[in-house]
């Protein structure tokens, strides 16, 4: 299966002129010269790197998962320090960190990097963490039905850091618990301290 990074976002690609314009126009608006040898070819390449970045769109995330395994395995299971990049959906600021993810299978697995994947799928979008970390739990409880889940986002928000508050290295961190790790408490401390390990 290809990776999120090689889907053509097609809404970008089919309104790509449309979209240089609009970058075009941004750029007059603000009080740049748009023929100057620097910002010739910029509404081409912001066009380019929204295909990219926003690339979640083309993506179902419960398809990402792909082929599940029945396995009799029922012990946790971790997949920590995924980063993510995504875009902030109030002012379009990157945000970006480590994603970590923690399921008790209840008879049916998926390849290690399918988590890779989901998160590709759900961060390369408008965003605001606290729905990144909701999604992907729904998403494996709804596709792997497993007896509990645990995601833990951290991100480093540009819009926080770089404008506004301007409190650069500031973190949010966001957890949802789903299932066994909603009601043990000792399966979420487990969870936690490794992956601060």
């Amino acid at each position: 299966m290809a990776g999120v990074k090689d889907y053509i976002n097609d809404n970008v690609g089919r309104n790509r002129e449309r979209i240089e314009e609009h970058i075009k126009e941004i750029l007059r608006l603000i009080g740049e010269n748009v023929e100057r040898e620097g910002l010739l070819e910029t509404p081409a390449r912001v066009t380019r790197m929204y295909e990219e970045i926003f690339a979640g769109y083309s993506v179902d995330p419960r398809d990402v998962l792909g082929v599940t395994f029945d396995e009799k395995h029922e012990e946790l299971v971790i997949i920590k320090d995924i980063v993510y990049y995504s875009q902030c959906e109030h002012h379009m600021a990157p945000f970006f960190g480590k994603i970590h993810v923690g399921y008790l299978p209840s008879g049916k697995i998926a390849g290690l990097s399918k988590f890779a994947r989901l998160v590709e799928a759900i961060t390369r979008r408008l965003q605001v963490q606290e729905r990144i970390t909701s999604e992907i739990a729904d998403i494996l409880v709804e596709v792997l039905k497993p007896h509990g889940v645990m995601v833990v986002v951290d991100g480093e928000h540009l819009c926080m850091c770089s404008r506004g508050v301007k409190k650069p290295g500031s973190k949010t961190v966001t957890s949802a618990v789903r299932g066994q790790f909603a009601t043990d408490s000792a399966l979420r401390s487990e969870f936690l301290s490794l992956i601060k390990g």
